[in-house]
């Protein structure tokens, strides 16, 4: 357990500070430090999914401000800052799928990412080795990314009773994005969203986490929608297997 000694003296618990006036270049190097959170959401079809689908996280319905969460890993020695995240990553002619290594500076882009977001959570430095090398240990073990839990949590940001469970779908050697950084956090000792297993963790409970932290909050206006083949392959195949878990469900309600 951090101490309040081992924090920095100008951390201050649960403050938000919004940016508006810097590249996100600039708002990283600025603010991305290793074991910090990063945060993002963005204007492509799996992101307006997953948005859509954390409305039931608030009793107003709006739709989730976040859709992807990731670990700063730091400075490496080609002198750029790389991140660790559990992601579906197209580069030409080959899809990455799972816990990865990528530079920070695919971030860069603005019409991708339009918002970001950055949560200091203090760390200790040992916290901070112990996440940064338990997430390249899942990096190493090719650890893959689960569309099927994705779906187990969908479903269970409509059923509060579901939320305090495990996924109802979930599976070995496998993460989404955010559960991937609850359970990293889970690792060295803290519970980022008291009362969630990890794998019912979604991008906007991190964002609300009651660990105390500072959030850096760069904000502007949303890019227009931008809707890839790869996009809307993942958002129907995420679409079906909750259309046919429902109704499996529905059928073995009615025989019993």
């Amino acid at each position: 357990m951090q101490t309040d000694a081992s924090r920095p003296p100008f951390w201050i618990p649960n403050e938000t500070i919004t940016i508006h006036d810097l590249s996100n270049k600039e708002f990283l190097d600025r603010f991305a430090r290793a074991g910090r959170v990063g945060l993002s959401t963005g204007p492509t079809l799996p992101d307006r999914v997953i948005a859509r689908a954390q409305r039931h996280l608030n009793l107003r319905g709006q739709w989730g401000t976040w859709t992807h969460a990731f670990i700063f890993e730091g400075t490496r020695v080609d002198g750029n800052h790389w991140v660790v995240e559990s992601d579906l990553v197209c580069h030409e002619k080959h899809l990455q799928l799972g816990v990865q290594e990528n530079r920070l500076d695919r971030y860069y882009n603005e019409k991708l990412y339009p918002s970001l977001a950055v949560l200091d959570f203090g760390l200790s430095q040992e916290q901070t080795l112990n996440l940064v090398r338990e997430s390249l240990d899942l990096v190493a073990r090719r650890t893959r990314y689960s569309l099927r839990e994705l779906v187990g949590i969908f479903l269970a940001m409509k059923n509060p009773v579901l939320r305090k469970k495990e996924n109802l779908l979930a599976q070995d050697e496998s993460f989404f994005c955010s559960a991937f950084v609850a359970h990293l956090f889970h690792k060295v000792g803290l519970r980022v969203v008291p009362g969630l297993t990890a794998k019912n963790t979604a991008p906007d409970d991190l964002a609300r986490s009651p660990l105390p932290h500072t959030t850096y909050l760069l904000q502007r206006t949303t890019a227009p929608t931008r809707v890839t083949a790869v996009g809307k392959a993942i958002a129907a195949k995420v679409t079906a297997k909750v259309r046919q878990i429902r109704r499996a469900t529905t059928l073995k309600s009615k025989r019993s």
